[in-house]
């Protein structure tokens, strides 16, 4: 499975991850950077941590309230398994204090208050000084079904769409609807597209048409015109702002880090709220793109690639840590691409999709195959021996 992977794996150098709520962690040095473990000397730094090497030293910046336990690294034999790695166990002490939770626009958005909508593109302003009477949570995707199961009489909402009335902001699993007004009509652009049976895989599953809005300076989908007078805006096409100042973002967000982060948290808000693990990333005709299985979400994660081991020590004076040498919170997953699945994975697929495992999370199609390569990258960053569980690949999206 490696070896198929259109992603360029890195040199292994120092890659460590740290579990807040086990109070421990996992440290896996490269032989390429020592060859054994008297060539690793571990400490703790205060809010750092430091890899002492004979490639040179490196120091990784830990989140506040986390430290390296004084003498806790041992070296862990792993066998054959481990490859060209050698493994390291160490404990961490974690002050307990209140975790800041990552604002996403869900957590943003609040009533009475007065908003921009900015596409995360190229940071157009898309939807000027919107005041909101009402925010609201729509309910869980699947409530239909539910009402059929406990209603003795017919759905009264069958064919029926919960849309905003004019001065409301509906909140979905990955989108917000909102009513369309005079401010967007020079920003966005609609276009009607055909999915379903255009794609020829399925002939019996009807295709239907989806009226596609657009950001009119740089063409980046944004959502759906679900009714007329209706938008449908995804998560990780927009960024809101509370309309202060001149409402200006910054023009160089990595759209890579924004899609990771953004998806990050709403899995960790939903994996919290539904008491839900298992995700059907999905596009909005239904077909699902990829299965995410949430392993944990107190993971701290630092991968410093072979070449970058060393730098610091030949820098004076030390120049300010740059993003890859600090330490980050993450969500571990495990994932697999229905696109591009083995025999073994496609077995699994058959399995979710029979017993209706994953509670489904719809993206667009575009962004579904953004979020894989990011955690195809992810994944080969990773030492050889992490990158897969059982017929799974691992990955770690940052927060």
């Amino acid at each position: 499975m490696a070896e198929e992977m259109s992603v360029k794996t890195h040199g292994l150098g120092v890659f460590l991850e740290l579990r807040k709520r086990l109070q421990s962690g996992l440290l896996v040095v490269g032989t390429s950077v020592a060859r054994g473990p008297a060539d690793v000397a571990v400490t703790g730094e205060g809010s750092s941590l430091r890899v002492r090497t004979p490639g040179g030293d490196l120091r990784l910046a830990l989140p506040a309230g986390v430290a390296l336990e004084s003498g806790s690294c041992i070296h862990t034999p792993v066998g054959e398994a481990a490859g060209e790695e050698l493994h390291f166990r160490l404990r961490i002490a974690v002050e307990r204090r209140k975790q800041a939770e990552p604002a996403g626009v869900m957590e943003t958005l609040r009533a009475k208050e007065t908003y921009s909508f900015h596409c995360q593109g190229c940071a157009t302003r898309l939807l000027e000084d919107r005041v909101f009477k009402r925010v609201l949570p729509l309910p869980n995707c699947n409530w239909n079904a539910i009402v059929d199961e406990w209603c003795c009489h017919p759905d009264p909402f069958a064919n029926k769409k919960l849309l905003p009335r004019a001065e409301d902001c509906l909140l979905g699993d990955t989108f917000v609807l909102l009513a369309r007004d005079g401010s967007c009509d020079q920003t966005l652009t609609e276009e009607v597209s055909s999915v379903g049976a255009a794609d020829g895989q399925d002939s019996k599953k009807p295709c239907h048409r989806l009226a596609l809005i657009s950001c009119a300076s740089c063409s980046l989908v944004l959502g759906e015109a679900v009714a007329p007078g209706t938008l449908k805006l995804y998560i990780t096409q927009v960024v809101v702002e509370p309309a202060v100042g001149d409402g200006k973002l910054d023009a160089s967000l990595n759209r890579s880090a924004f899609l990771e982060r953004t998806v990050a948290a709403r899995l960790l808000d939903l994996s919290n709220s539904l008491s839900s693990f298992h995700f059907s990333l999905q596009t909005p005709d239904g077909k699902v793109f990829l299965l995410l299985w949430l392993l944990n979400g107190d993971s701290i994660i630092a991968s410093v690639p072979e070449r970058r081991v060393g730098e610091e020590s030949s820098i004076s004076p030390p120049a300010p840590l740059s993003p890859s040498l600090r330490a980050a919170g993450a969500l571990k997953l495990l994932y697999i691409s229905c696109s591009d699945a083995s025999i073994q994975q496609r077995e699994i697929v058959t399995s979710w999709e029979a017993n209706s495992i994953g509670h489904p999370v719809v993206l667009p199609l575009k962004v579904c195959e953004e979020l894989l390569q990011v955690m195809d990258e992810s994944n080969a960053t990773l030492p050889a021996s992490m990158r897969c569980m059982r017929c799974y690949e691992v990955a770690y999206l940052r927060l």
